[in-house]
């Protein structure tokens, strides 16, 4: 992308039947929450599919993080008579079930705790009493099962349902296979079973809880036309924040293992200097890449090497960077990379405590009335320094949709307060934070990104910035003096 130069003011030195339904619209998350895991259940009859269908699933959510907790895990070991006369057991009621704590173990994952589920030998009919099954907090938590839907509490906690439809006929070869092969059953106990315990309970406990489902799969497994649509749907709702279904001009770039282990190196506290700049300028291209993905294009049509016609588009060519200073600065290397030549300008607010704020300087090019203009800033906390660079931005004539605001991670109170006062404004964002704390910090954040971009402790020129100022004037290393105050004849 090729553009007009402008020199900006010098910078500072660098260091099959479906139904979905959508939860009611959440209020702004108090501070310190964590946004919950995604809750999948899988039900249908024994041997319908329900592995194979999560198996799926997981396998096309490889960028995220996700579990899958089998309801087969939480049997009750069988007692002394119950073993006596096992063939009379039925392991298809829901009795046979400890669903207590099933919720239990749902319920502190959903709240991104890591539990501990027990190992049932199938064999044996007991519970290990040595081992369990370790498991972390997820992005997608999926809980498969014949009965996961019967337990009213236990669907409460389920964001998407899927029942498995298979014929009959298809799940009794299967299960006979899976038994004999996998479970140390004969082939006669099998079907013996099926016909006196499994078919019945499939008919009253199963089969009803098909009306619970958002989703009715036939075919399980093969129904792949079915299975990317689910998909579809929960990368939809990992990548919508909450505050997504409020202010639809919010924008959080799709969340993948490299971003997310970038934030985990910035946030880090033991992260150096040089590490801390590198992942950043990094994550900061990503978001500069995208912001530009929505600027106004042209269609144009080129020739190329080979005489074929392609229909593609052109760049907008009326654009400039604007950079909150002094944490702004970081971004625009990245924008600079992205957009060769754009003229960039720049605008100083000094914090006087937590609500007030003093513009103390800026550097806009002539014509930035007639351009788009990516206003640049890392972090988003309480937004009352951006709504000053923005109102500043509409004085000087540029329209309120024509501003993009890019930064790398913002809080719920920061979104709120430029949305309400600028609704057709765009917000570009790598993530969203819980919220800000007593000391109007964000949290989980990751400190303050000018010193740790810059490499500064709060000792150095920045320090002018911690002071009153009335006639502002502060070495050429980074601006130009003033001659006289804004705003003064």
């Amino acid at each position: 992308m090729q553009y007009d130069g402008m020199e900006a003011a010098p910078t500072a030195p660098q260091a099959g039947d479906m139904r979905f339904d959508d939860n009611e619209l959440a209020l702004p998350q108090s501070k310190g929450e964590a946004k919950q895991p995604f809750v999948i259940g899988v039900g249908g009859g024994t041997a319908s599919g329900k592995s194979t269908v999560c198996n799926m699933i997981i396998q096309q959510l490889h960028d995220h993080r996700v579990v899958l907790v089998n309801q087969d895990s939480f049997y009750r070991g069988l007692t002394a008579e119950e073993l006596e006369n096992v063939g009379e057991y039925n392991f298809d009621h829901p009795d046979a079930f400890d669903t207590e704590q099933l919720l239990d173990c749902l319920e502190k994952l959903k709240s991104c705790l890591p539990i501990q589920i027990p190992v049932y030998d199938f064999k044996r009919h007991q519970r290990s009493l040595d081992t369990v099954r370790k498991v972390n907090a997820a992005d997608v938590i999926i809980l498969e099962g014949i009965l996961v839907f019967h337990d009213a509490r236990v669907r409460g906690l389920m964001n998407m349902k899927i029942f498995v439809d298979t014929d009959a006929d298809v799940r009794l070869a299967r299960r006979i296979r899976r038994d004999t092969l996998e479970r140390g059953r004969d082939v006669n106990g099998v079907i013996e079973q099926y016909a006196k315990f499994v078919k019945p309970a499939f008919d009253d406990f199963v089969l009803p809880t098909k009306k619970y489902a958002d989703v009715i799969l036939p075919r399980g497994g093969d129904n792949h036309v079915a299975i990317d649509l689910i998909v579809q749907h929960i990368r939809t709702k990992l990548g919508q924040h909450d505050l997504r279904k409020i202010y639809p001009n919010v924008y959080v770039i799709q969340s993948t293992f490299q971003i997310r282990g970038m934030h985990t190196l910035i946030r880090d506290q033991e992260t150096t200097t040089h590490d801390f700049v590198f992942y950043s300028d990094r994550l900061i291209r990503l978001v500069v890449e995208h912001g530009l993905g929505h600027l106004p294009f042209t269609e144009k049509q080129v020739i190329t090497p080979t005489g074929s016609v392609y229909v593609g588009v052109d760049f907008c060519k009326q654009l400039c960077g604007v950079s909150i200073i002094r944490s702004g600065e970081s971004m625009e290397n990245a924008l600079r990379a992205c957009c060769k030549g754009i003229k960039i300008g720049k605008i100083l607010i000094h914090r006087e405590g937590d609500n007030g704020k003093q513009l103390i300087y800026e550097k806009l090019p002539r014509d930035i009335a007639n351009r788009h203009v990516l206003l640049l800033d890392p972090v988003l906390a309480t937004g009352n320094s951006a709504v000053q660079a923005i109102e500043l931005l509409i004085r000087k004539g540029v329209p309120e949709s024509h501003i993009i605001f890019l930064n790398l991670i913002s809080a719920p109170e920061g979104i709120h307060m430029v949305c309400q006062r600028f609704p057709l404004l765009k917000i570009v964002t790598s993530e969203i934070d819980a919220g800000l704390n007593d000391e109007y910090r964000v949290v989980p954040g990751l400190g303050e990104f000018g010193d740790r971009y810059f490499g500064t402790d709060g000792d150095g020129p920045d320090k002018l910035f911690k002071t009153p100022i009335d006639n502002w004037k502060v070495s050429q290393v980074y601006f130009r003096p003033l001659k006289k105050p804004l705003g003064s004849s």
